[in-house]
């Protein structure tokens, strides 16, 4: 018998434009977060943890992407406070990147000839981002030196044994753990499940950084200072860094090409699909064409990797 949920109404509007059905096709394609949640056309269902406690939240899209407006449907197993509401529906708009103005980047791209027909295609399309940077920074360790699917699998086991879960109409979401949720789980424990020392070294230094952080650090400090503390972590290097700033926290203002990284074949592919079919670019002049877009570098190579 499934147990009763509080649930909660409300809305939220996306800076315009914003286009939903661009969100749910990114995620929907997104590795990282595969079979984490419930896509149908103009609605979202997925699990976040909050505070231990597991809420599902359903996105159903309405109105435009020049007027757009989202519903949203929160279910817990507690009935959340008034603070505690206001926190999640916070997170699902940095989720989402609901209040990223895209015009600024609208006004480079489309002066763009070659970069042009991707905004046209993705018009309207917000980063969708990790649901924590502390996932996002446990996905770049567990994608160290290992294939995907296997970083995922590990990712699966983890959120299996340690996350949060709840049931709604019939089908159990669960969340990937806080780090609070995992600060207490023995290396053995983390290593009957990764079955590599070194990983587990790193993995367990991430969680004790992440549990002892304060988040206003995170979203609110200068990103070199941000930067400066990642690269503290044993485990986290120069592309790690860069990849929970850019796809975690939101900080899309710079681009740092990383050319021995795991990520950078793909990339240069992606660059290549749309400035030089035939041809190969130099590390210069991929940072050229970066450099074009100023504080809109990050979202360029969003779009770019999104455009597949």
């Amino acid at each position: 018998m499934e147990m009763k949920l509080y649930c909660v109404k409300g809305r939220m509007t996306p800076v315009a434009p914003f286009d939903f059905e661009q969100s749910l096709d990114f995620i929907g394609g997104f590795q990282p977060m595969a079979g984490e949640q419930m896509l149908a056309p103009r609605a979202l269902t997925k699990t976040l943890a909050w505070n231990g406690e597991a809420v599902v939240f359903q996105i159903v899209g309405r109105g435009d992407v020049e007027k757009p407006m989202l519903e949203y449907t929160l279910y817990s197993a507690a009935k959340l406070s008034a603070s505690a509401e206001k926190g999640v529906v916070s997170r699902i708009r940095f989720f989402l990147s609901l209040d990223d103005d895209l015009r600024g980047f609208y006004k480079i791209g489309l002066r763009d000839e070659k970069f042009a027909p991707v905004i046209r295609r993705l018009y309207g399309l917000h980063q969708v981002k990790f649901l924590s940077p502390f996932e996002n920074a446990m996905w770049a360790v567990l994608t160290q030196r290992i294939p995907m699917r296997v970083a995922h699998k590990i990712k699966e086991e983890l959120i299996e044994r340690y996350g949060a879960r709840l049931t709604v109409n019939g089908q159990e979401y669960r969340a990937f753990p806080e780090a609070a949720q995992l600060v207490e789980v023995s290396a053995k424990e983390l290593n009957a499940m990764v079955r590599n020392e070194r990983k587990v070294e790193y993995l367990r230094a991430v969680i004790e950084a992440f549990h002892g952080v304060e988040q206003d650090f995170l979203y609110h400090a200068p990103t070199e200072r941000v930067r400066e503390w990642l690269l503290k972590i044993k485990g986290i290097g120069e592309w790690s860094a860069d990849f929970v700033l850019l796809r975690g926290l939101g900080r899309m203002e710079e681009l740092r090409f990383h050319p021995n990284s795991l990520g950078m074949r793909a990339f240069e592919q992606a660059i290549g699909k749309v400035y030089a079919p035939n041809a190969k670019l130099t590390l210069e002049k991929m940072e050229e064409l970066a450099g074009r877009y100023g504080e809109w570098q990050g979202y360029w190579a969003y779009y770019l990797r999104a455009n597949n």
